[in-house]
């Protein structure tokens, strides 16, 4: 009987892989479940600066337009556009 060894090396090659996907998982899911707690903080802490910027500017705006100031509302949401078209914030919140 003759031993295909094309087939014998794929089935070698086959075991030696999955064995070492298998540690490569075993060091990456510590490393994940770290990096997974990491996100929910960061996602909690863009969620609190996200309604303190909020609160910021709906006081800033009620006091212009309590004011009267259009000239400046409008320079300033000229300013704050342009910030955020340089910044590239504009073309993917379009996108």
């Amino acid at each position: 009987m003759e031993l295909n060894w094309a087939v014998l090396g794929w089935i070698i090659d086959m075991i030696l892989n999955g064995i070492i996907w298998l540690i490569i998982v075993a060091f990456c899911i510590p490393l994940i479940d770290v990096t997974d707690k990491w996100t929910r903080k960061a996602v909690s802490f863009i969620d609190l600066a996200d309604k303190w910027i909020r609160k910021v500017l709906d006081n800033v705006f009620e006091w212009i337009q309590m004011k009267n100031l259009k000239i400046l509302f409008t320079f300033l949401c000229m300013i704050i556009l342009g910030i955020l078209s340089q910044l590239g914030i504009i073309p993917k919140l379009i996108t």
